[in-house]
C-alpha cells in the first residue's frame, strides 16, 4: 500500500512511522521499564498501522490484497 499511488499522503507516513519505530534500536519508553517498555512496542506499532488503513480507501486496500496474493501464488 505504500506503493500505491492513490494511497493517502498520511497514510503513507503513519505506515513509514511504523516500520521505522519498529526498526530504530531505542523506545519511547525504554525496555527495562517492567511490562511498560515492552508494551509501547505491542500498542504504538499496531496502532499506527491501524490507524494507516482506516485512512485508507477500501479499493485501494482491496487492489493491494488481490495483487498481494498474486504475488505470493508460485
Amino acid at each position: 500500500m505504500l506503493k500505491h499511488p492513490r494511497t493517502p499522503l498520511l497514510a503513507k507516513m503513519l505506515l513509514g512511522l511504523a516500520v521505522g519505530y519498529a526498526l530504530l534500536p531505542f523506545d519511547l519508553i525504554p525496555d527495562f521499564i517492567p511490562v511498560l517498555g515492552q508494551l509501547d512496542d505491542l500498542v504504538i506499532v499496531p496502532g499506527l498501522v491501524i490507524v494507516a488503513l482506516w485512512l485508507i480507501p477500501p479499493g485501494i486496500v482491496n487492489e493491494c490484497r488481490i495483487e498481494a496474493g498474486r504475488t505470493n501464488e508460485h
